[in-house]
């Protein structure tokens, strides 16, 4: 007879010690920390020094996988104990995801990732292209700062404070080198000690990565089973949408902002055709009119690892989450664990089931909307 775990009869010894060996395979699979990489500060003096004439060598940990042993552990799970209909089919999908992982994993550094980074996350179309010229052509600077910088202690304040008053539990960890100003690692906020925020951005940031980030992260550990935590196929889409959905909500998501986001649209365009740092950060400047720091940025962001393609995806995700925060009943179930809204019917049969748990923590801001604009509404439902 099957065990029963935490009193649901749906859930068994059987399913819990599947679902475990698919995290123990998989947690060590973290692509996002991989491409940090370890020497970002001193590439941008050199390139700079240089006059932008040379390609950066980004450096980064080195952690590497037994590719064949991986995919044959991810291959000889059994799936067959898996009895739920909707639970078969994420877990399916999510080992098919995680074969595509462990090449994109093991290959940063190379000339193989921008292959195995494009097969995963694909590439813009030309309706991304379009959303990202309608939004670099609005009126407005993108190198224009209408707010005063804040300090780094400043900056920390806000993001501490944010957290503590959402009853979010969370550490907080100062990083030297990192391309990010900010980003969230389980429940540890990292933050980069060179960061030049205003307190529009500061907000914005606190949103983005406490908000939405740290909060399905919080919410996928308090499921009975780690699927959620582990994450959908091609969650990024999904997660970065809400995150940036929240930088607007809260009345923080600028036009710089936005301009900044199509300038990564378009970057990631020219690196699949150039495959020259040099070449996209002259794009970004002489064609879009993107500060050296700006440009700089955008593209060591594109180009790390090899050529890292997922920051496309947040523009798209932006128009696919406010579609869904306007018109899906089942909206705050997209906070219940690092999930994807192509699974958003699987998950909600699951929570009505009781295999899994409605979201614990729902940021405030999806509940109480700052009111908005006409404008940025305007802009906002432009994108398509």
């Amino acid at each position: 007879m099957t065990e029963v775990i935490q009193g649901n009869p749906q859930i068994s010894q059987e399913l819990i010690e599947f679902d475990n060996e698919f995290y123990n395979i998989t947690k060590t699979i973290n692509i996002l920390s991989a491409v940090n990489p370890t020497n970002f500060d001193q590439q941008k003096r050199s390139f700079f020094d240089s006059h932008f004439s040379i390609e950066p060598e980004f450096t980064y940990e080195g952690s590497k996988l037994d590719v064949f042993a991986t995919k044959r552990r991810l291959l000889n799970l059994p799936l067959e104990k898996v009895v739920d209909e909707d639970l078969t089919e994420i877990y399916a999908d999510t080992i098919d995801s995680y074969l595509d992982k462990v090449d994109q994993f093991n290959s940063i550094g190379t000339h193989d990732f921008i292959y195995d980074s494009l097969r995963y996350f694909g590439e813009p179309t030309q309706k991304d292209i379009g959303n990202a010229k309608f939004i670099l052509h609005l009126p407005g600077n993108l190198n224009e700062e209408n707010e005063e910088i804040l300090a780094f202690e400043e900056i920390k304040k806000i993001l501490i404070e944010f957290a503590e008053n959402n009853n979010l539990p969370y550490n907080l960890r100062v990083e030297e080198n990192m391309i990010a100003n900010a980003l969230v690692s389980g429940n540890t906020i990292k933050l980069n000690k060179n960061a030049r925020l205003s307190v529009s951005d500061t907000n914005a940031l606190a949103h983005h990565e406490i908000g939405v980030h740290l909060v399905t992260t919080l919410n996928a550990r308090q499921q009975p089973l780690r699927i959620l935590e582990i994450g959908n196929p091609l969650n990024t889409m999904t997660q970065e949408g809400l995150a940036i959905l929240s930088e607007y909500l809260s009345d923080n998501l600028t036009i710089k902002r936005l301009k900044i986001l199509a300038l990564r649209v378009v970057a990631v365009q020219s690196m699949i055709k150039e495959k020259s740092f040099r070449k996209s950060f002259s794009l970004l400047k002489e064609e879009y009119g993107a500060s050296n720091d700006i440009a700089f940025a955008v593209c060591s962001r594109i180009y790390r690892g090899g050529g890292f393609v997922k920051d496309y995806l947040y523009m798209q995700g932006f128009h696919k989450m406010l579609n869904a925060y306007e018109n899906e009943p089942n909206f705050n179930l997209l906070l219940a664990g690092k999930t994807s809204i192509d699974y958003l019917p699987q998950i909600s049969r699951l929570i009505d089931r009781g295999i899994l748990h409605k979201p614990q923590y729902v940021s405030n801001i999806f509940q109480n909307p700052t009111s908005l604009s006409e404008i940025k509404q305007y802009i906002a439902h432009a994108i398509k």
